[in-house]
């Protein structure tokens, strides 16, 4: 009995003290349970991670990847898991060794002084097929249990499979998934996505709650540039820039060199490209003869810009060697990187001068039916303008005046237009306005125009002709569509749709009409006398063969005009009917000894761009080709075959003994030696045509004449005589 009291007792006391325990726990939790509670929280361990959305690609017309992201990982090292066990230490060194060539002796000296990190980045953007071999050792448990502490952090590189194609118009991305110029800029927020997060913690029971927010991957957009086009205009640009390259000057065939290749009904950009190029996927990286280059073309005064402040108040800036060698690659590949064709401003020259007789024709200002005597000049106020055949054109009618590029015919017929007229259609034109062209880096324009209220009649006149004024290539090439189309502006635009990452149509992008710049009539005028400027006029060398053409050539004088510097261009169009393709070229400062007459370059680019382009564009000949074209044809379908057998006799060259060929060569016959010395002595009795410019030279004068009058040039003078 007595022993079953002390058990009623002992269980009474038992239950007693966890009624007592259960009372002061509630009054805990009801008092101070907050505080214990995040005390708790804070003693568990958690995990998280980013999870990193794939920026969108951009694609060409034609649907190939022009810009994409590719996914890579970063090697991370776990040193509080790698230490846990004395076991895991070497196998994982040994391992990381192999696999990513690191240094044992610099991860050793880590994990020494770090020995609770848990993140260490050991590599960076490493490809899945780089680190497939440290996985496969990893998953072998049975093999390797003792390879623990490292884990893999996604996250995507951007790469341009074309490098330095399309690069002004692409533009790249940095560090942070910004976008810097182009496409990469303008569309930045469009081929951005959200990141994703992964939350969780390990309680204390070593259960992991996790909680994941996915990425959302970026939107792709579809431009209208189209690879195969781009990759023909940029080929034609480099081979003209690398035939002309220090031949007046040390440096590349031009200072600039632009081409502009749109739809003109719809506004679409086939292809834009400039001279020099970089490297999309190494953009930073600037060669020694880029930077020769870049120096090559600055003012004689030019200098590296300093302290901004210090140069305002004139003060000295000093800089060590390595800053002012940071601060010259900086600008030279700030130069680089810019799109000439949206960027740069300059004076269009003469293909101007439609827009001055569509606003005259258009206002009705003069009807088309007006000539004009052109003897050389013009006097206007204290200057004596000149046009480009010194001696004049002579009695010369409107469309004549387009044909032959006449300065004074335009002249004249600005003044009958009137400044307030002229000035007014300017900005019906655009120019002085953007285009908003869905590019980044567009420059305005605004300042650089005349202000009607303060023109003078000198201001009217060389504006008439293209001078005076700056512009962009972009803003000339859509105005120029509109005299051609119809009188319709369309908005130019790079980009044709956009996709979400599932593969659906976010947007469309519709060609845009912004305006009606002149009539359909005034448009079907200007047309036909652009169309002479191909067939009769200063742009017959631009026809490709067997197609019609029209289009404008135009020569520009640059500020300082006493150094004799020239932009040169051709806007031009086929079929001349019913354009369906618009090419504008555009070459800055030539490097050539007769800048000013140098107008063929430009024609001559715009036609060996268009005979490779037509074709692939299904626009196919439609005129028969006259016995010139017939030989012209024949002599390069010969070549090509020239190229193939030399080709094919090179390789079997490499392969022959170098002995034999010396020995022949030693042998060879003196008579042939003799009738090969004769070569050049015969070819002096053919016609001679100057490279610079492509005119024939008079073989009794030496003198340049002109392709369509015959007459002589005189290099010395220039377009205009101011």
């Amino acid at each position: 009995m007595k022993m079953q009291k002390k058990l009623v007792i002992l269980f009474i006391m038992v239950l007693l003290a966890f009624v007592g325990l259960s009372v002061r726990l509630i009054l805990i939790n009801k008092e101070d349970g907050e505080r214990y509670k995040k005390q708790v929280l804070s003693q568990q361990q958690y995990d998280s991670r980013t999870i990193p959305y794939k920026r969108g690609d951009i694609i060409d017309a034609k649907g190939t990847p022009i810009a994409m992201s590719e996914k890579v990982y970063n090697v991370i090292l776990d040193c509080d898991l790698l230490l846990d066990k004395k076991d895991y230490l070497e196998p994982t060194i040994q391992a990381l060794k192999k696999q990513f060539q690191i240094e044992e002796g610099v991860v050793r000296d880590y994990i020494t002084k770090n020995p609770t990190s848990r993140y260490y980045v050991l590599a960076k953007k490493l490809t899945y097929d780089e680190i497939s071999g440290f996985l496969a050792l990893q998953d072998d448990e049975e093999k390797n249990p003792n390879i623990q502490g490292v884990w893999f952090e996604e996250e995507y590189r951007r790469i341009y499979p074309y490098k330095t194609l399309a690069c002004d118009v692409i533009g790249f991305t940095g560090k942070d998934n910004t976008g810097t110029y182009g496409l990469e800029e303008y569309y930045n927020d469009i081929l951005n996505g959200t990141t994703g997060r992964e939350y969780g913690y390990l309680t204390e029971d070593a259960t992991l709650e996790r909680t994941t927010k996915a990425a959302i991957d970026g939107n792709t957009i579809v431009s209208s540039i189209d690879v195969n086009i781009q990759s023909i205009v940029e080929r034609k640009i480099e081979e003209l820039n690398v035939a002309h390259q220090d031949e007046v000057r040390k440096g590349n065939g031009s200072e600039n060199t632009g081409v502009i290749v749109m739809n003109p009904n719809t506004g679409e950009i086939i292809s834009m490209a400039s001279y020099p190029t970089f490297d999309l996927n190494n953009p930073t990286e600037l060669s020694e003869e880029a930077m020769e280059a870049y120096r090559e073309s600055l003012p004689a005064t030019a200098t590296v810009s300093g302290n901004k402040a210090a140069e305002e108040t004139n003060q000295p800036v000093e800089k060590t060697s390595e800053q002012e060698a940071e601060d010259e690659k900086f600008e030279a590949l700030n130069a680089t990187w810019k799109n000439f064709c949206i960027t740069s401003t300059y004076e269009p020259g003469s293909t101007a001068k439609p827009f001055t007789v569509a606003a005259a024709l258009d206002s009705g200002t003069i009807t088309g039916n007006e000539s004009y005597t052109c003897n050389g000049g013009l006097q206007v106020g204290d200057y004596y303008i000149r046009c480009h055949n010194r001696l004049g054109d002579g009695p010369i009618t409107v469309k004549q005046a387009i044909e032959k590029s006449c300065n004074v015919a335009l002249m004249q017929i600005g003044f009958n237009t009137g400044t307030d007229i002229y000035m007014k259609y300017q900005t019906i034109f655009n120019f002085g306005l953007k285009t908003n062209v869905d590019l980044a880096g567009e420059a305005r324009t605004d300042a650089l125009m005349f202000n009607p209220d303060t023109m003078v009649p000198t201001d009217l006149a060389v504006s008439s002709f293209g001078q005076g004024y700056n512009v962009t290539m972009i803003q000339q090439a859509a105005a120029f569509c509109s005299l051609i189309n119809g009188g319709f502006y369309y908005q130019p635009h790079v980009i044709r749709k956009i996709i979400s990452a599932e593969g659906s149509t976010v947007k469309n992008v519709e060609p845009r009409i912004l305006k009606q710049t002149i009539s359909s009539t005034t448009s079907d005028t200007i047309r036909d006398y652009c169309n002479g400027v191909v067939t009769e006029g200063t742009g017959v060398t631009a026809r490709p063969a067997g197609y019609t053409m029209g289009g404008k050539t135009g020569t520009a004088e640059k500020v300082p005009r006493s150094e004799r510097n020239f932009v040169i261009s051709f806007a031009g169009y086929v079929p001349a009917d019913n354009p369906q393709v618009f090419i504008y070229v555009v070459i800055d400062t030539p490097n050539v000894a007769d800048q000013g007459n140098s107008t063929r370059l430009a024609t001559l680019l715009a036609h060996d761009i268009m005979t490779e382009i037509l074709p692939y564009m299904d626009i196919f000949p439609t005129e028969e080709l006259t016995k010139k074209e017939q030989e012209a044809q024949t002599a390069a379908d010969a070549q090509k075959a020239a190229d193939s057998v030399s080709a094919n006799a090179l390789k079997e060259e490499i392969t022959t003994d170098k002995k034999s060929e010396d020995k022949k060569s030693e042998e060879k016959n003196p008579e042939d030696k003799k009738s090969e010395d004769k070569k050049p002595e015969e070819s002096t009795r053919e016609i001679q045509i100057d490279k610079d410019t492509g005119y024939a030279i008079d073989p009794i004068t030496g003198e340049l004449l002109d392709p369509v009058t015959g007459i002589p040039i005189n290099p010395s003078t220039s377009d205009i005589g101011f």
